[in-house]
């Protein structure tokens, strides 16, 4: 049994949205295999953004973020599902990022400071991303460029391994049977905790 952190990252809370369900599905199959969870939906949350390094390293989390950040650091695995917007993360999405791996959250300070280790070491996480595009055209034309950074730049720097990840493509065309195949395939990572 897993203990697991699932981000809702779309920023719409309007209940209509891919990321919405799969994050559900993601759930209830995580449920039905018996591991603890827990959801969070960053639309739900109000936060301020990150304006200065100071905001990062010497200040808490915002209030808002802080049940997520004690999650974060209770879980085994970690689940991030996003859409792709404008090649990358939607902004809120981001910047909650920022504020749940505030600098004494996802780095233990060392007497000299100069180089930070990630408190994540343990962990793993999956990230799943949904597309406008052919999901191979997003790896394979343009490299998956935000994805990688995601997964070796922020989750890997702070220490979660393995980073895995699924990208479901055009999405805005989906049939609903394949929708419902999307559905299935989340459900049977849930089960899985991968």
């Amino acid at each position: 049994m897993k203990t697991i952190l699932i981000l809702d990252g779309h920023p719409d809370p309007d209940d209509g949205h891919l990321c919405h369900a799969l994050a559900h599905a993601y759930a209830a199959g995580a449920e039905r295999a018996g591991h603890r969870l827990k959801l969070v939906r960053i639309a739900d949350l109000d936060f301020p953004l990150l304006r200065k390094p100071s905001d990062f390293t010497d200040e808490p989390s915002p209030e808002a973020v802080r049940p997520a950040r004690d999650a974060l650091l209770d879980a085994d695995h970690l689940v991030l599902i996003y859409p792709l917007w404008l090649g990358t993360l939607p902004a809120y999405t981001k910047g909650f990022l920022e504020q749940l791996l505030h600098y004494d959250t996802a780095f233990e300070r060392s007497a000299d400071d100069r180089w930070p280790k990630g408190k994540m070491r343990g962990k793993s996480a999956r990230i799943i991303l949904t597309a406008g595009m052919p999901a191979l055209a997003y790896r394979l034309w343009y490299g998956a460029h935000s994805l990688k950074s995601l997964k070796r730049n922020i989750l890997g720097f702070v220490g979660f391994k393995p980073v895995r990840s699924t990208v479901f493509g055009m999405v805005e065309h989906a049939e609903p049977a394949q929708v419902g195949r999307w559905l299935r395939t989340m459900e049977t990572l849930g089960e899985k905790a991968i």
